[in-house]
C-alpha cells in the first residue's frame, strides 16, 4: 500500500473497511487502529523501530512443524521475517549496496489492486489456518488425543489474537466432516480460494516485480500449489539421494 503511494489515513480506512467483511478479525481491527494512531508528534507508526523480537510461540509452532514432518509454511516464513527484521544493521549497510528493480511500482487502477491484496490476504489467511489445524491433526495421533476441531475454532472466536469470522466457518467445516484432512477441500474454503487466487497470484507476481518482499504470502501460494499438485519433482529429490 505505501508502494502505492497511499497516505497512512488512507491505508487505515482501507483495513477499517476489510474489518467489516471477510478479514473481520483481532488483527486487521488493531492495524486500523495503529495506522491512525497519533501523537502529538504525529502518526507514532512511523517512528517504531521496524525490528521485531520473538516470544516463542511462532518458533515453538515451527519446530513442532518439523518434529511432525507437517508444512507450516506460512507460520515459518512469518518467524524468519521477524529474525530478518532484527538484522537492522545488516539490512542498513545492505540497502546502499543490494539494489532490486528499477522504477516506482504502477498500478493503472488502485482500487482494483487494493482488492486484489484484499482477497490474496484473505487466501493466505485460509492457508494459514488450514496448515494450523493439520498440525493438530498429527499431533493428535502422536498423543492419542481426539480433538473438537470446530470447538476448538470457536475457543479462538471467543477472544485471543488468531480471532477471526472465518472461524465459524471453520466449525461449520468440521461439522460438515469431522474427519476432514484439510480445510481446503471444504466446499466452502474451496470456493474462497477458487474466487479469489487470480487477485491472490497477482498481487504475489507484482510484488516480485516490484522487488517488495511477501514472504508469508508467497509460502501460503507455493503451499497451494504444492498440495493440489498429483505430481511433483520429489521424485529427483530421491534420485538425487
Amino acid at each position: 500500500m505505501k508502494a502505492m503511494g497511499m497516505s497512512q489515513k488512507e491505508m487505515a480506512d482501507t483495513f477499517t473497511e476489510w474489518n467489516k467483511g471477510e478479514l473481520d478479525s483481532f488483527l486487521i481491527e488493531i492495524t486500523s487502529n495503529i495506522l491512525n494512531y497519533k501523537d502529538k508528534d504525529g502518526y507514532l507508526l512511523e517512528r517504531i523501530r521496524d525490528s521485531a523480537g520473538q516470544k516463542g510461540t511462532g518458533k515453538w509452532t515451527a519446530i513442532a512443524a518439523l518434529q511432525y514432518g507437517v508444512p507450516v509454511t506460512l507460520i515459518g516464513e512469518a518467524v524468519f521475517a521477524r529474525c530478518l527484521s532484527a538484522l537492522k544493521e545488516e539490512r542498513v549497510a545492505a540497502s546502499k549496496l543490494l539494489h532490486g528493480p528499477d522504477g516506482k511500482p504502477m498500478v493503472e487502477n488502485k482500487a482494483e489492486f487494493l482488492n486484489h491484496i484484499k482477497y490474496a490476504l484473505y487466501c493466505a489467511k485460509i492457508v494459514s489456518y488450514a496448515q494450523g489445524f493439520m498440525l493438530m491433526r498429527e499431533a493428535a495421533k502422536d498423543f492419542g488425543w481426539h480433538l473438537n476441531y470446530g470447538g476448538i475454532a470457536l475457543m479462538w472466536r471467543g477472544g485471543c489474537i488468531i480471532r477471526s469470522v472465518f472461524l465459524g466457518n471453520i466449525k461449520e467445516a468440521f461439522e460438515r466432516n469431522p474427519k476432514l484432512s484439510n480445510l481446503l477441500l471444504d466446499d466452502f474454503f474451496k470456493k474462497a480460494i477458487t474466487n479469489n487466487q487470480n487477485s491472490w497470484r497477482q498481487v504475489v507476481a507484482k510484488a516480485t516485480l516490484w522487488g517488495i518482499p511477501v514472504p508469508c504470502m508467497s509460502a501460503a501460494l507455493a503451499f497451494f500449489d504444492g498440495y493440489r499438485s498429483e505430481r511433483l519433482p520429489a521424485n529427483l529429490l530421491q534420485a538425487q539421494r
